[in-house]
């Protein structure tokens, strides 16, 4: 590997030892909780997906909630309940289709995980098994197909 990449590497890995030592991660690693989300690891892609969709919807709600107070303590009593609950059922359906778009979005990403993964070890294995037969002096040799072989049979009969 190149050195910046060997360089990369050791900064990660810094984050990351850096982060699993903290004792607030270590604390909720060590909960039931934490211990669900490493054994499931789609549900906590899935959870943090729906987190950080979320966070935008809920401020708003919230914002329009104290506004929505300060009117009432203004006289608007009556009209805040109604606001509210219209607001309130507002928020339950954008966070429905946001639930909905994180599960998409992470089931997306575990099939890309997935599959980046398999053609990153299938291609460091070719290259080692290139290797060993660089060490030892020998080329890749094709093996015959299977058209080949059923061709080579009918010959014979």
């Amino acid at each position: 590997m190149s050195k910046e990449m060997q360089e990369l590497q050791k900064q990660w890995h810094s984050m990351v030892q850096s982060i699993h030592s903290n004792s607030n991660v270590v604390a909720f690693m060590n909960s039931r909780v934490g211990q669900y989300l490493d054994d499931h690891p789609f549900v906590a892609l899935s959870l943090l997906m729906f987190i950080a969709v979320s966070a935008i919807p809920v401020a708003f709600f919230l914002i329009f909630v104290v506004t929505t107070a300060i009117m009432a303590c203004i006289g608007v009593v009556v009209m805040e309940g109604v606001v509210i609950a219209i607001g309130g059922i507002t928020l339950l359906c954008v966070l429905c289709g946001l639930g909905a778009l994180s599960l998409g979005v992470s089931g997306v990403l575990s099939v890309c995980y997935i599959v980046l993964s398999t053609l990153v070890n299938y291609w460091y294995a070719s290259r080692g098994q290139i290797r060993k037969q660089e060490v030892n002096g020998s080329l890749p040799q094709k093996s015959p197909s299977a058209l080949d072989l059923s061709a080579n049979n009918g010959k014979n009969e």
